[in-house]
């Protein structure tokens, strides 16, 4: 019997054959959870067409003093707005007037690594803060805002030159999205 008690057991302390089966068991079972869960797991990552809108080059220099084009990131619609000197003035004015989402005309323009960017160039999400609507303004003729700027026509907000919110139910200013210049007139959006 004593031979049996030392085979389970193991002498002083090392593993037996028992153990070891355990330790594989254990092992191989690990690596079946991990296979089964890998797929579950990598459907969550976003597809490839949207990892490659993650971010978008776009020339400034493409859009005439005085007007504005919508470019479009990460499936969001966005203003780029080659601003004059009279509208770059008219923001800078406003900076001291009461708003319900207080920003300077210099931080609506800074770049995302905190460096200043161009006054020029105005680059916004094209969504009202509101519910979402698309506010016209400056490129649509008889639409301007009452501050000069942007309107919603959905409910009624007025955006001004620097997509501050004035006046109606929007709560916040445009929305300006992470971006960095690259080049003179390259911005990197995202």
């Amino acid at each position: 019997m004593s031979a049996t008690n030392h085979e389970v057991a193991g002498e002083a302390g090392e593993p037996t054959r028992r153990d070891m089966i355990h330790v594989a068991t254990g092992a191989v079972a690990a690596g079946g959870a991990a296979m089964l869960a890998w797929p579950l797991i990598n459907q969550m990552n976003p597809a490839a067409d949207t990892r490659a809108l993650a971010s978008i080059e776009f020339d400034v220099s493409k859009v005439a003093e005085g007007s504005q084009t919508k470019i479009m990131w990460r499936g969001k619609p966005l203003f780029v707005r080659h601003r004059t000197a009279e509208e770059i003035a008219q923001g800078k004015k406003d900076d001291g007037a009461e708003l319900k989402d207080p920003q300077t005309d210099d931080q609506r323009t800074m770049q995302s690594n905190e460096q200043p960017g161009k006054p020029e160039y105005l680059i916004m999400e094209a969504n009202c803060t509101h519910l979402g609507c698309i506010p016209v303004g400056l490129a649509e003729p008889g639409y301007i805002g009452e501050y000069g700027g942007w309107f919603c026509p959905c409910h009624g907000s007025h955006y001004d030159t620097a997509g501050r919110i004035r006046k109606g139910p929007a709560p916040k200013n445009l929305y300006i999205p992470p971006y960095v210049y690259t080049g003179g007139t390259v911005v990197k959006i995202g």
